[in-house]
């Protein structure tokens, strides 16, 4: 065959290939659908579930098995995915109704996850298989070929329970995303027949029925008087509280408890709540917390924060609230699919699609009900009327030399053929008029039915379909006998599986923190040679003044509100906040001080260190590996940035040091080819930070600095220099710019 090029616009293509990739997303992975809340791979797992057998009263599975079956036959798109939904609708702490009964280790609520599928099983709740499955043979919803066309898989679970809303959703589609609070079953049971009953029922009067979530970890719901507009519209933020009591101990004290967490902790965000909490200890923000522990169990959360004497609980639980995710925020946007389209719903939206699909499967199941007692009937009446003409069957019967004879004879009257004993009988043969399927059925009948209990039975039976066949042509025909049947469904499932609410629904004030205003005092910064700081009081010092000098490399006084300014070699200032660095005793190890600022150790070189206090009345000298030299005004380096530029470096050049200066030292530059040159300080001019500075020694080809040295006049100093000492003091005096004396190996 020839071979034909098909030429197109190539942005035409990529467009049309994107759209149907989102809507294959939305529509058919992350997005539940309205009618019974459950995404593709979630009903799919269940159904298979169906499908093999896996009842509720029946022996659990291995999930391997119900996972490869679901891909194998349904959901091409991973084990992973598969297992992952199977084990979500397994969790309580996620689900207000778990729809799979989990055996086994299927995850913990602070984010343990489930062992593999090989070790797990499972099988189908009660609710799943009465409220989700039970119809599914009443033709209630139409099924689809599978991917590979060889298997029907339901468009839809006739759901009786309104799940969308019971259990929520999260799901993240392309452009859009779904997530949808859970709800109680009972409350939202009462909501539909509430609208069942009133459809221009408000959202408000809804809400007296419904307040809210009703998340499965509990909590406070503190923003009530929010909700309405949120359940109104589809979207909003429900801030939640943990709930905190306090405990009373033994000789005065106190332990805050927290027994319920916010739906949004579950999982890691446990872990870092407790590390929140250390941290607002350690920068003695929450100093009156002594110990932390967390003794949550299978019984529930319990997670334990034991006190000083004397604590204010109120004040602490206010901070708690404040400063980690005790108190938090879940986003609602009620996104679902809906007449096949991706649709932003509000509460009396998504009340409508369920009630309209309740009416919906009642009217195929009884449909379908009713066309079976009408066969029913059909065949018993027949029966009854062969009953009372037993012997002419039996001659025909006897008679015919096949059965299409006898059965021609009993349908139409046909008697040709047949042997019958006497001229009457074949007349009275030949008005005989069964149906094919009473036919059949006589065909089929054995001998014990002529017994008289059997006959009475088949008469009381047929009595029985005569009523159901009354009772179902009048719910299909009554409007109001329809809506009964299904308050009827929604009450036996409320009466089965609702439980009392969990999540408390009220409007609480917005937490205003007074953060205790800290006592301005002077502290004492340490950081020996390894780079651990620490800060402690001046009197201990004092006390050890002579260990502290010696054992540090940077030694120097602060105020506690201050901050401290760390200059590194890349040009750049780190700040820190003397808060943050831990104070304690003299012997005390400290904390690197990389953990408190910016400052990589791993790729910067510190070369100057000092209280922004203390700078902002001084002066700073500045010098480079390429002899650049200036001197900056302390006061342009306050500033409320963690990070900043320090000084303008030219490309390869390092900063060699950033020190105080009153301008009345000697400064010595010392090059790596052994050249020294001492000038006073005063000859180098001041210039603003982002100067590059000007040239303080010449040097040769290949030269650079290695060092530069400060000292006041008048004393002594010496530095190390190729195995002997140096005294800078007895070098010769120089000017600046100038190449400087070399000094001899």
């Amino acid at each position: 065959m020839e071979e034909q090029i098909i030429r197109t616009e190539y942005s035409d293509l990529m467009q049309k290939s994107y759209i149907d990739y989102a809507m294959s997303v939305i529509i058919s992975r992350a997005l539940p659908d309205v009618r019974d809340g459950l995404k593709p791979v979630q009903r799919r797992t269940l159904y298979d579930m169906y499908e093999l057998g896996i009842r509720y009263d029946r022996p659990y599975r291995k999930c391997a098995r119900i996972v490869g079956d679901t891909m194998g036959k349904y959901h091409p798109h991973g084990d992973s995915s598969i297992y992952e939904a199977l084990v979500v609708m397994s969790q309580e702490f996620k689900k207000g109704l778990p729809l799979v009964d989990g055996h086994g280790n299927f995850g913990s609520i602070e984010g343990d996850g489930a062992a593999a599928m090989r070790y797990t099983e499972a099988r189908l709740q009660r609710v799943t298989q009465e409220a989700f499955l039970a119809d599914l043979d009443k033709n209630v919803v139409d099924f689809v070929p599978n991917f590979d066309e060889n298997e029907k898989e339901p468009v839809v679970l006739p759901s009786r329970v309104p799940n969308l809303l019971v259990n929520g959703s999260e799901g993240i589609a392309v452009g859009m995303a779904t997530s949808i609070p859970p709800h109680n079953l009972g409350e939202v049971i009462d909501a539909a027949k509430a609208y069942l009953k009133n459809p221009d029922i408000t959202t408000e009067k809804l809400m007296r029925l419904m307040p809210g979530p009703d998340f499965p970890t509990g909590g406070i719901v503190v923003n009530k008087d929010e909700l309405p507009a949120i359940y109104e519209t589809g979207t909003g933020k429900i801030k939640i509280r943990g709930r905190v009591e306090v405990e009373k101990l033994k000789g005065g004290k106190e332990q805050l408890v927290i027994t319920e967490i916010p739906y949004t902790m579950i999982g890691a965000n446990i872990g870092k709540f407790l590390n929140d909490v250390a941290a607002l200890v350690e920068s003695r923000k929450a100093p009156e917390i002594t110990d932390i522990s967390n003794q949550s169990s299978k019984e529930g959360i319990r997670i334990v924060l034991e006190l000083k004497k004397g604590t204010d609980t109120e004040a602490l639980k206010n901070l708690l609230y404040k400063k980690t995710r005790l108190e938090d925020t879940f986003g609602v946007n009620m996104l679902a699919v809906a007449d096949g389209r991706p649709e932003t719903l509000g509460l009396k939206q998504i009340l409508e699609h369920y009630i309209d699909f309740q009416y919906e499967l009642a009217t195929r199941k009884y449909r379908t009900m009713l066309s079976k007692e009408q066969e029913k009937r059909e065949i018993q009446e027949g029966l009854i009327k062969a009953c009372d003409c037993i012997d002419l069957i039996i001659e025909i019967l006897r008679g015919s030399r096949s059965v299409k004879e006898a059965k021609a004879c009993l349908t139409e009257g046909i008697t040709e053929g047949i042997h019958f004993k006497s001229e009457a009988s074949r007349k009275r043969a030949a008005k005989l008029r069964f149906t094919v399927r009473q036919a059949e059925a006589i065909l089929e009948m054995r001998l014990y039915r002529l017994i008289g209990l059997e006959i009475q039975a088949l008469i009381e039976e047929n009595k029985k379909t005569l009523q159901n066949i009354a009772e179902y042509e009048d719910i299909l025909e009554n409007h109001e006998s329809m809506t009964r049947v299904i308050i009827r469904d929604m009450d036996a499932i409320r009466r089965a599986f609702s439980r009392p609410r969990r999540t408390t629904v009220e409007n609480a004030e917005a937490i205003v923190l007074e953060e205790k205003k800290i006592e301005e005092a002077p502290v004492m910064f340490l950081m020996d040679r390894f780079g651990y700081a620490k800060t402690i009081d001046v009197a201990v010092y004092e006390r050890n003044k002579e260990a502290a000098d010696s054992e540090n490399r940077y030694v120097f006084s602060c105020m506690n509100t201050g901050k401290i300014c760390v200059f590194t070699d890349a040009g750049k200032m780190h700040t820190i906040k003397v808060l943050d660095l831990p104070f304690g005793k003299f012997r005390d190890k400290g904390v690197p001080i990389d953990n408190f600022s910016n400052f990589n150790s791993s790729t910067e070189q510190l070369v100057g260190i000092g209280s922004m206090e203390d700078l902002k009345n001084r002066k700073l000298l500045f010098g480079t590996k390429s002899g650049m030299l200036k001197v900056v005004d302390g006061s342009e380096f306050e500033t409320n940035n963690r990070t900043v530029a320090a000084t303008k470096l030219s490309e390869e050049d390092v900063l060699l040091i950033a020190e105080v200066t009153d301008g009345s030292e000697q400064v010595v530059l010392q090059s790596q080819e052994g050249y020294f040159l001492r000038f006073p300080v005063s000859e180098v001019p001041e210039k603003k930070k982002g100067a590059v500075g000007v040239r303080g020694m010449r040097l040769g080809e290949g030269d650079f600095l290695e060092a530069v040295h400060l000292y006041h006049a008048g004393t002594e100093k010496s530095v190390e220099y190729r195995g002997r000492t140096l005294v800078l003091n007895r070098l010769k005096a120089g000017s600046r710019d100038t190449k400087g004396v070399k000094a001899r190996s």
